[in-house]
């Protein structure tokens, strides 16, 4: 591509990059006279529809996030056979590079990376747009110190459909969020988990999930809880393990919403740390290369950029090795590309020397047909050289060559797993176990586990999963309610709430029904209300003014139990009777209810004021203030009250009415 110009207007000067869908090459827009970045979809691919279409997704995509922490997309198109993205140009390095360079960082320098990642996938979130692929390797570091997120070549509308079924799982192992790996699903808490992965890396200069295959990294991601930085760097603030915790939670509703909600937690943690914490040199950091002081000084002046990130990007931006999503600054001139990689010998073409038939002075036929004659000190090495290597097999075999590496078979069917395990030479053994997430007759587990040493001819132990746990909720009709509480319990089921209601058929104390239903599947521990029967209903009797014994009879014979209450209260019943009760005549009782009565005291007997001479309104008042009630016989059309009854001065029960006469 180099030389060569796509659509009349971008010259190809030199490829700084190489990913697993493009090419990135670093080019010049001839109409505006602009550096930028072209990245060119492999020929490969480009006939693949899919993977077109995810391509220009990309564009356009990114192209509506204009946020200062995220790579700007300028153009899109095709020439031919190539599709390409035209994208702005960052002459610096990634934080792959740093921590290749630099190991662990400072907890000042790793959140001085985190926050700006926060900030443009916060950016993306608020739009309504999933990154899909945090990492490392997208993170760049300018040589200006600005901190950006590249390649949304994985990102999608948030409220897509997503699925494993529909989709293949998109993104890098080491920080696919659970949900990923179950089901494809993809939201902003995918993004934080990742973030959470990358701030771990940083703080510790190690991943936090490791294996000899992908597999195994990606059980880790389902089945362990992201371990504390503070494990691998003693000492560390148990604020930064708590934010790490917060954003790698297994469950997504346990992480924040969006990356706006833990950038602002990260700052808060920020806030909460002491200079001491915050530039506490981790053990796992490494001094690197020493890039040019003038450029780390410069770098260290912006964006708050932190000294050690400063220096490891001055130094990457110098020459050090670029990653496949890096754009760095070429050391040389326009045909100069990146440096290679650990498999750029793979695809670089080099001219080799076949070795000779036989090497000049060998132990064949020489010109005079004679040969060498053997001297006997190369038989003293050769011999010495066999014995080591002898004593070398030896030592091999017991420590590693009677071993085989448990092959990763998990959530592969029972059969294929006994296969893959028959074929390495092992014997197998398994158990059965129920599982939530692993569909039945899927292995869930191994012992050992996948990676781990086993002797050959050894015996792993395979779990396969039976499918989720459910039981049966049990048939409780006309059971005691002490016994279906215990049968509940029994069947692995809680008992819930009880509610009781009227039943002439059915027992008191007896279960009338479930919810839910007799034969319904529930998962264990979940609850059960019950309904209870309350037995036929019986009608309170009216007792109030009865005496007390007799009261106490009728309620007896009606089913009912009585209580008397301690307190006595004045009545119009005479003393001794029953003065009120609870419940009142003609409410509906269970067999067995009690029912309280209350004891009159009698009358409560006041002496009546005398009115006699008074007005209406005065007598009135006199006579209802004193606890009675007032009758008025009017003759003719007087106001003065010249009789009353009873007379002033006698005593008469509260609240008895009292006749005034006014002339």
């Amino acid at each position: 591509m180099v030389g060569q110009v796509l659509d009349g207007r971008y010259r190809v000067e030199a490829r700084v990059a190489i990913g697993g869908m493009a090419t990135v090459y670093r080019a010049v827009d001839t109409r505006l006279d602009r550096v930028l970045a072209l990245k060119v979809m492999h020929t490969s691919l480009s006939a693949d529809e899919t993977f077109v279409t995810r391509f220009i997704r990309e564009a356009k995509s990114a192209a509506r996030l204009a946020h200062a922490n995220v790579v700007g997309v300028f153009d899109q198109g095709t020439d031919g056979t190539y599709v390409y993205l035209a994208m702005e140009y960052v002459e610096g390095c990634t934080l792959r590079d740093v921590l290749r360079d630099r190991g662990a960082l400072r907890p000042r320098a790793a959140l001085d990376v985190l926050e700006p990642v926060l900030a443009a996938l916060g950016a993306a979130h608020r739009a309504g747009l999933v990154h899909r692929d945090v990492k490392p390797e997208n993170v760049l570091i300018g040589d200006d110190g600005r901190v950006k997120v590249a390649d949304f070549g994985l990102v999608r509308a948030v409220d897509s459909q997503t699925s494993a079924t529909t989709d293949s799982i998109l993104g890098t192992v080491s920080y696919l969020a659970p949900e990923q790996i179950e089901d494809g699903t993809a939201t902003p808490r995918t993004d934080l988990y990742a973030c959470g992965v990358m701030l771990y890396e940083m703080l510790t200069g190690g991943k936090p999930h490791s294996g000899g295959s992908p597999a195994q990294v990606l059980y880790q991601h389902l089945n362990k809880d992201m371990p504390a930085p503070s494990a691998a760097v003693p000492g560390m603030a148990a604020a930064l393990d708590g934010l790490v915790a917060l954003a790698t939670a297994r469950t997504p509703e346990q992480r924040p919403e969006d990356a706006v909600a833990l950038l602002a937690r990260a700052r808060t943690v920020r806030a909460e740390l002491t200079d001491e914490q915050l530039d506490a040199v981790p053990p796992q950091a490494t001094q690197g290369g020493t890039g040019p002081a003038e450029d780390a000084a410069r770098l260290s002046g912006v964006s708050g950029i932190s000294g050690d990130i400063a220096a490891a990007a001055a130094y990457a931006t110098a020459g050090s090795e670029a990653d496949t999503s890096v754009i760095p600054r070429p050391a040389g001139g326009p045909a100069a590309g990146p440096a290679p990689d650990s498999d750029s010998d793979l695809n670089r073409t080099a001219l080799l020397s076949p070795p000779p038939a036989d090497p000049p002075g060998g132990s064949g036929a020489g010109a005079g047909g004679r040969r060498r004659r053997v001297q006997p000190r190369w038989v003293l090495v050769t011999l010495a050289v066999l014995l080591v290597a002898l004593v070398g097999t030896g030592i091999w075999y017991v420590n590693s060559g009677q071993f085989v590496r448990t092959p990763a078979v998990l959530d592969e069917t029972r059969a294929a797993a006994t296969r893959t395990l028959s074929e390495a030479g092992l014997d197998v053994k398994v158990e059965e176990d129920f599982s939530e997430r692993v569909e039945r007759g899927h292995v869930i587990g191994t012992d050992p586990e996948p990676g781990e040493r086993v002797r050959k001819t050894g015996t792993v132990t395979l779990t396969v999963s039976r499918g989720p746990h459910v039981v049966k909720v049990p048939d409780l009709e006309d059971t005691p309610l002490s016994d279906a509480r215990r049968k509940l319990e029994d069947a692995g089921l809680k008992p819930g709430t009880v509610e009781r209601r009227f039943d002439e058929e059915t027992a008191r104390g007896s279960v009338l029904a479930t919810d839910p239903e007799p034969g319904s599947k529930r998962r264990p521990g979940a609850a059960v209300a019950l309904t209870v029967s309350k037995g036929a209903p019986v009608e309170v009797p009216d007792v109030v003014g009865d005496k007390r014994s007799d009261a106490t009879e009728e309620l007896e014979k009606a089913g009912l139990k009585v209580r008397i209450a301690t307190e006595r209260v004045h009545s119009e019943h005479e003393k001794g009777s029953i003065a009120r009760q609870s419940p009142t005549d003609g409410a509906r009782a269970a067999e067995g209810d009690t029912v309280t009565l209350t004891v009159s005291k009698g009358p409560d007997m006041i002496e009546v004021p005398d009115v006699e001479g008074s007005s209406e309104d005065e007598a009135t008042e006199k006579l209802e203030g004193a606890g009675f009630e007032v009758t008025v016989r009017r003759i003719f059309f007087g106001d003065t009250v010249f009789n009353q009854s009873p007379d002033g001065g006698e005593k008469a029960p509260r609240g008895s009415s009292i006749t005034i006469w006014l002339r």
